[in-house]
């Protein structure tokens, strides 16, 4: 049997860790990894770490799924490492345990449902630039008037103006600007 690992975060200084730390102990977590920070941030050093440690066998156990997970989709993939590396998973306060057949089914099923969301979205964006191109439409940004690109690069042929007061003075932003430039 392999070793138990916890991982407790939560989200601003003032957010206490005691709660999370004495389930994740009573859980049987002999190490565990703490960390303090905001769920969308995509650093987690702490997790990292976690993922590091762990191996064949070994258990993850989080007081509840956004602890560990930024999004469903973090979930997925981090389930989905788990799932790889022959790590079980368990969620003390979801009811989840990946080492029996109910937690290997939710996983399974929520993978599936974001897969299905992704190729929902990919239709509707699909579908949204046909039915724009039957319109006439391109997509994309507006094409800058090649007239005003032509005035912003005499200006900066004449070396008399900066690429800032180009822009300012044509309209052209900086970026369509070096473009042009590189084009020459």
């Amino acid at each position: 049997m392999g070793k138990i690992f916890g991982y407790a975060r939560v989200s601003t200084q003032d957010q206490n860790l005691e709660l999370q730390m004495d389930a994740l102990q009573k859980a049987g977590a002999a190490v565990i990894y703490k960390e303090k920070i905001t769920g969308t941030k995509k650093e987690r050093s702490e997790l990292e770490q976690l993922l590091k440690a762990i191996s064949e066998g070994d258990t993850v156990v989080v007081y509840k799924l956004d602890r560990i997970s930024r999004s469903t989709k973090h979930l997925i993939e981090l389930a989905e490492t788990f799932e790889e590396r022959k790590v079980n998973f368990v969620s003390i306060r979801d009811n989840i345990d990946t080492s029996n057949a109910m937690g290997r089914f939710f996983f399974r099923t929520m993978a599936s449902i974001a897969e299905l969301e992704r190729d929902i979205i990919s239709e509707r964006t699909k579908a949204g630039l046909q039915s724009a191109r039957i319109r006439g439409r391109k997509g994309g940004r507006p094409v800058k008037d090649p007239k005003l690109v032509e005035r912003a690069l005499k200006l900066h042929a004449s070396k008399e103006y900066s690429i800032k007061e180009i822009s300012d003075m044509t309209g052209v932003s900086k970026s369509v600007l070096y473009r042009a430039i590189e084009r020459i």
